[in-house]
C-alpha cells in the first residue's frame, strides 16, 4: 500500500474513533420508552418532567431526600423504610438526567437543581418546613436550597456532602473546564471508569437490591452521560464555602455524616466543615467509603434520627 493511502486510512480510523462515542450516545434509547413502568408520579416542572415518590403516612413530618451525581432516587430504598417507620413523610425524585426525569440541555449549575427542587415542591404543595437530606452531589444542592430558603428548613442532613473540597480525578478535572475536549472524554471514558467503581462494590453489603446493575444501568439511556459531564462542570465546580457561612448564620440545624474510607468526598473535609459552621454536629462512620446511604443504613438512619 502507498504512503499515501496509509495516511489516509489511518486519519479515516481515527476519524472513526474520535466519533464512535458521539454515535454510541445518540444512539442509545430515551428514558421515556420505560416511563410506564416507573413507579411513583410525574410532575411536569418549567425544565421537563421530573419523576417522584411519596413514602409514608400523609400528615407527617416531610423528610425530602436529595440524590447525587451518579445514583437516581434508589438509592434511598434502604434508609427510606426507618425514616417512614418513625413517622416521616417522605418525598424522593430524580435529579434531571437521571432515572426516569428528562433530560434538558444547559449548565447544570446551583441554580438549576435549585429550582428543580422548588418547582417540584411548589407542584406537591409542600409549604411547611421540611429535612432536606442531601446524599454526596445532592449534599451540594441541598446546601443551596438551604442558604436560599432558611424559613423552609427544619433540618439539613449531609451525607458525604460535596462542595468542600474533593477530587473525581484527572478525567474529572478536564471536565470540570468545559470543552468539547472534556465532553467528548466524558462520551469516550466515563462509562468503563464508571462500570470499574459500581464492580469494586458488587461484593459489599447492601440494603437496596441490585444496586450495582442498577446503577450501571443507567449509562443505556441517552442523555445520562451528558448530565454527568455538565453537573461535573457545573455545581461540582462550585465552592460551597460561602453557601455553608450563609446557613451558619441563619441558624438551620445541620448535622453531616461522613465515612471514614470515603475516596471521593474524603473525611478531611469535615474538618473544614467544623470551619465554616462550628455548630453543626457531625459524625463518622467507621468503615464506610462513599456509598454508605446503603452500606451503612442503620448507623446513617441512627444518626438522622438521633
Amino acid at each position: 500500500m502507498a504512503i499515501g493511502a496509509v495516511i489516509w486510512v489511518t486519519l479515516a480510523l481515527g476519524a472513526l474513533a474520535g466519533v464512535a462515542p458521539v454515535l454510541r450516545e445518540v444512539a442509545r434509547p430515551r428514558i421515556d420508552r420505560v416511563r410506564d413502568n416507573a413507579p411513583g408520579a410525574f410532575a411536569t416542572l418549567s425544565r421537563g418532567r421530573t419523576h417522584y415518590r411519596w413514602h409514608g403516612p400523609e400528615g407527617g413530618p416531610v423528610t425530602v431526600c436529595v440524590h447525587g451525581l451518579t445514583t437516581p432516587s434508589f438509592v434511598w430504598e434502604g434508609l427510606v423504610p426507618g425514616l417512614v417507620d418513625a413517622g416521616q413523610r417522605v418525598l424522593t425524585y430524580d435529579l434531571y438526567g437521571r432515572g426516569y426525569s428528562d433530560r434538558p440541555g444547559g449548565a447544570q449549575d446551583r441554580d438549576f437543581f435549585v429550582a428543580q427542587l422548588e418547582e417540584l415542591l411548589a407542584d406537591q404543595g409542600v409549604e411547611g418546613p421540611v429535612t432536606l437530606v442531601g446524599y454526596s452531589m445532592g449534599g451540594a444542592i441541598a446546601a443551596a436550597f438551604s442558604a436560599r430558603h432558611p424559613d423552609r428548613l427544619r433540618e439539613l442532613v449531609l451525607i458525604a456532602p460535596a462542595g468542600l473540597g474533593h477530587d473525581l480525578g484527572p478525567v474529572a478535572r478536564l471536565v470540570a473546564r468545559g470543552g468539547v475536549v472534556g465532553r467528548w472524554l466524558m462520551l469516550a471514558v466515563f462509562p468503563m471508569s464508571f462500570r470499574r467503581g459500581c464492580e469494586a462494590e458488587r461484593g459489599l453489603p447492601t440494603t437496596v437490591p441490585g444496586i450495582v446493575d442498577r446503577q450501571q444501568a443507567e449509562l443505556r439511556w441517552r442523555g445520562f452521560i451528558p448530565a454527568v459531564a455538565r453537573s461535573v462542570a457545573g455545581i461540582l465546580a462550585e465552592a460551597q464555602d460561602a453557601t455553608h457561612a450563609a446557613i451558619a448564620r441563619s441558624g438551620v440545624p445541620v448535622r453531616a455524616v461522613w465515612g471514614a474510607e470515603d475516596r471521593v468526598i474524603p473525611l478531611s473535609r469535615k474538618a473544614r466543615l467544623v470551619e465554616i459552621n462550628p455548630d453543626a454536629y457531625q459524625y463518622v462512620i467507621e468503615g464506610a467509603g462513599h456509598g454508605l446511604t446503603y452500606t451503612h443504613t442503620d448507623r446513617v438512619l441512627a444518626v438522622i434520627m438521633e
